[in-house]
Formats: C-alpha cells, sequence, structure tokens
C-alpha cells in the first residue's frame, strides 16, 4: 500500500525528505526517503502497525509551517557564539569601496522600517542628488517597491550594475517623473546606459496588460533597453525535476540517458543565464556604460545576473570571502525569497507555484566559471557544495525567510548562527579553499558554446557508489596538490 506523500526534517542536519511506505510482507513494510539534497534511503521495519507509526510520525514532524520551529534556532555547537558577528556584507563597508565616486552616491536609509520595500535591506546606495522623498515616489511605480539601487561599483571605470522591479506603467502608458531623474542621475553626464530586461520583448509588452510593463524609451532617453528571455518558476522547478530522474535513470541505455538530459534542458538554462551576465559584464567592462538590471519582481533572475556579472569582472567577488560576501549582499540581503523558492527541493509532488531553483542555478553557472577557470576562483567545489546542500536545508540561519525583514522580525540575527561566517573558520578555510588559486585582475568571460558546458557531477551524481569513489580519489589528489604548494612555497621563502 501507498501512503500519502509526507515531509521529515532530520534533526541533525534539517534535511527535509519526500516520504512513502510499501507493504513487502504481511508483517512489515519499508520507508523510502528522498532528502532535499538527492539522497534516498530505505527503511525496512519490522511490523507493518509500527511502519505505519513511524510514517505518520514523519509526517507529523513536517508541518513546520513557522520558521521558527526549524532547527537553526535550536543548532548551538560548542565552538560557536551567537555573540560572534553575523554576516559578511555591510552597506556601509560597500560604500566606503566607491572612494572617488562617494560624492555622487550616498547611504539612504529610507527603508529603515522596512515601509517603502519590504524585500529591501534598511540601508541602500542611491544617487547623492536624489532625496528619499524622490526614492519613495520612484518605490510606488516599481514592482514591489524595488527602486533602483546601485549593487555593483566597477573600480577601473566608474560605471555601475542598478536593479530594480519591473516600472508599473501598465497598459496606459503611466510615467514617473521622480523614477526618471533617478535613472538619470545614474548615468549623469554619460552618453547612455543600458537597460537588460530577463524577459523577452513580447513578455513585457502582456506584462502591461496587467499593471505591470517596461521602461519606455520616450521617458528614459538615455537608456537603451536590451530584451534576453530567460525562464523563471515553475520552468524552472519543471527543469530540475526531469534532470533528477534522468540521473537517477538505471537503464544503462546512452540514448536514453542523453535524451533525457536534453529534454530537462537543465544546461540551456545554465548556458542563457551565462550568456546574459556575459553581456551585462561586456557593457560594464568593455563598453564602459552603466546598466540597469530588472525582470518582473526583480528577485529572481536579476539576482542571478547581477552576481554573476560581478564574477566575472571583480577579482574580489572571486576570493573565499568575497564570494560569500556576494551572496550576502546579491542574494540574503537583496531578497530572494528562499522560503519560498527551496521548499521541497526535486522530488516534491507538491508543485508549489512559488518553487523555483534560481539560486541552485546561480551555483551550477559558478561551478561551471570554476571549472573553465581552475585558477582564478579563490574556493573550492566543496564550498558550492556545501551551499548547495545549505540553501535546502542548513543548521544556520541565513537563508530561512524571504526577506531581511522577516529575518528581523524573527531574530535570526541574533538566535540563530551565521553560515558564512562559519564557513571562514580556520579549519572550515582550508577546506573551502582552492589550493591552486592564482589571483588575476583580468575578467573570467565564459565559454557558452554546448561542449564547453558540463553537467555538474559532484552534485547531480553525488550519492550514486561510482561517484562516492571518485570523490575519494580526487580528495586524496587535493590533499597531494596542497602538500605540492606548501613545499613549494617553503622553498620560496628559503631563497628570499
Amino acid at each position: 500500500m501507498k501512503l500519502p506523500i509526507m515531509f521529515v526534517i532530520y534533526p541533525e542536519k534539517n534535511v527535509l525528505c519526500f516520504c512513502s511506505t510499501t507493504r513487502t510482507s504481511g508483517s512489515s513494510g519499508t520507508v523510502t526517503i528522498k532528502c532535499k539534497d538527492l539522497r534516498v534511503f530505505q527503511l525496512d521495519i519490522p511490523g507493518m502497525e509500527q511502519c505505519l507509526n513511524i510514517a505518520h510520525s514523519i509526517e507529523a514532524l513536517s508541518s513546520l509551517d513557522c520558521a521558527s520551529e526549524m532547527y537553526p534556532f535550536f543548532y548551538r555547537p560548542q565552538d560557536l557564539s551567537l555573540k560572534n558577528q553575523w554576516g559578511l556584507s555591510n552597506p556601509v563597508k560597500d560604500f566606503a569601496q566607491l572612494g572617488e565616486s562617494q560624492d555622487k552616491w550616498r547611504l539612504s536609509e529610507v527603508n529603515k522600517d522596512y515601509s517603502v520595500c519590504p524585500s529591501y535591506p534598511p540601508v541602500v546606495i542611491v544617487p547623492s542628488a536624489i532625496d528619499d522623498d524622490t526614492l519613495k515616489k520612484s518605490a510606488r511605480f516599481r514592482q514591489g517597491g524595488r527602486f533602483p539601487v546601485l549593487c555593483y561599483y566597477h573600480r577601473k571605470n566608474g560605471m555601475v550594475i542598478m536593479r530594480s522591479g519591473q516600472s508599473l506603467a501598465g497598459a496606459n502608458g503611466k510615467r514617473c517623473i521622480e523614477d526618471e531623474l533617478l535613472l538619470q542621475a545614474v548615468i549623469d553626464d554619460s552618453d547612455k546606459g543600458y537597460i537588460i530586461d530577463t524577459r523577452s520583448s513580447q513578455q513585457a509588452q502582456q506584462a502591461r496588460m496587467t499593471g505591470g510593463g517596461l521602461d519606455l524609451k520616450s521617458n528614459y532617453s538615455c537608456w537603451s533597453r536590451l530584451h534576453r528571455q530567460m525562464e523563471r518558476g515553475k520552468v524552472l522547478q519543471e527543469s530540475l525535476i526531469k534532470l533528477v530522474e534522468a540521473c537517477e535513470d538505471q537503464s544503462h541505455s546512452v540514448d536514453r540517458w542523453l535524451s533525457k538530459l536534453e529534454n530537462s534542458k537543465w544546461l540551456s538554462h545554465v548556458q542563457t543565464a551565462l550568456k546574459t551576465a556575459g553581456l551585462l559584464a561586456e557593457c560594464v567592462e568593455r563598453d564602459g556604460h552603466s546598466v540597469l538590471v530588472h525582470g518582473s519582481n526583480g528577485t529572481d533572475n536579476t539576482l542571478l545576473i547581477s552576481s554573476l556579472a560581478q564574477l566575472i569582472v571583480d577579482p574580489h567577488c572571486r576570493t573565499l570571502e568575497g564570494f560569500l560576501t556576494l551572496i550576502d549582499r546579491e542574494w540574503v540581503q537583496a531578497g530572494h525569497p528562499f522560503q519560498k523558492r527551496c521548499a521541497h527541493s526535486a522530488y516534491s509532488h507538491a508543485r508549489l507555484t512559488q518553487e523555483a531553483p534560481v539560486f541552485l542555478l546561480f551555483l551550477d553557472c559558478v561551478w561551471q566559471l570554476w571549472h573553465q577557470f581552475p585558477l582564478a576562483l579563490g574556493f573550492s567545489e566543496a564550498l558550492l557544495l556545501k551551499i548547495a546542500k545549505d540553501v535546502y536545508a542548513s543548521n544556520y540561519g541565513n537563508f530561512l525567510c524571504n526577506s531581511d525583514q522577516e529575518r528581523c522580525a524573527l531574530g535570526v540575527k541574533e538566535r540563530t548562527h551565521c553560515l558564512f561566517q562559519a564557513l571562514m573558520r580556520p579549519k572550515e578555510r582550508e577546506h573551502n579553499s582552492n589550493p591552486l588559486y592564482e589571483p588575476t585582475e583580468l575578467a573570467i568571460w565564459p565559454s557558452t558554446y554546448p561542449q564547453s558546458l558540463q553537467l555538474w557531477r559532484a552534485l547531480f551524481f553525488r550519492w550514486t557508489q561510482h561517484f562516492r569513489q571518485l570523490e575519494e580519489a580526487q580528495e586524496e589528489i587535493r590533499n597531494l596538490v596542497i602538500q605540492c604548494c606548501s613545499a613549494r612555497q617553503n622553498t620560496e621563502r628559503k631563497h628570499t
């Protein structure tokens, strides 16, 4: 017999699972547990009544609708203190990095009570020529109140990346003078800027019928609009489900495997994300123009593209600390709704409308960069795998809730430990660092040709027996590399 779909959270690892029971004989049953990190367990339990009781207990433990009941609020390791610093990103520190351009920008506390934009942090960086009243009016003209804010300053040429939600022009083509002034203040005396819309032109036009829309050229004459359609929501989630199903196929047929892989379209989504991020990086780095990025809500593909582009052009973002800071700033504080997007992973049959592996797609794109430029990134694949697990089920509080406002209301920063700080501890740092890392000031331009993109085997095949053996061999190779690098450094010190 089959029981209804259920979910469970392992107390020690906060792993959400899909669970079903099957009668194997008259007096026993099997509980199958499919974890969010793609592991699968089968428990053979003697006694059908006991098996059903366990299944019902799992079902009861799954109903944790409130984030404050989740495991991070109870995780208390001996080597961490709740008094430790929480998070890595700091708007004051980000503002200081503007250098000589600080006079063009300012820190605004217009959202200090989250009333202007519920998904923004309390402090944001905006043009100094724009006052808070103008920001409030711009926010009313943008989806979710997400008015344009600075997320990256390119020190080489002074160009910036801004991000926002879509304009609410609607079918009648409404305009907002304050929003236009804000964007004009961004480019100042420059000849023009670019707006990268992560929707197709047709999708943007259709959004006008429901109150959304696009930035009309007649109102933003100094900005050129570029449309790059990126899938989101249900399409991405179904793609991940199909990919995981393909990876679990035991038929050993090459044609069947390749067909399933292609039908999942996961690598196509990776390719599109890297192409669009490359376009954004090219506008800033090569063409020398500032860019505004948005789609619909500005909380998914917008963050994906802006963060990838920063990895491409900014050497600091490619260090261990810089990468973790990037995630903290561009995903956690910028309002990606982790609790909605990462609720059930690939095994859920609930088909929740708001579930979407956007952040997992980001990590896959980062892995592609790591794979193509093995010396240019200062962090290891192990770090990416750790974050990929923690975003779905973690001991730490960083990925709880959907915004900084929600985390503040629950006291997440005061009552849970910070993943990023834990990953920066000395004993963790060595494991999370790339022993072959050689810093470069140059941009790293990813190849998006189909033959250049690879399936991230360490993630999607991680729990197969074959890959576990390969993983052990790779760890031995890593240790040898670390020893060789250490020996070389000692030799160089002796000669100096």
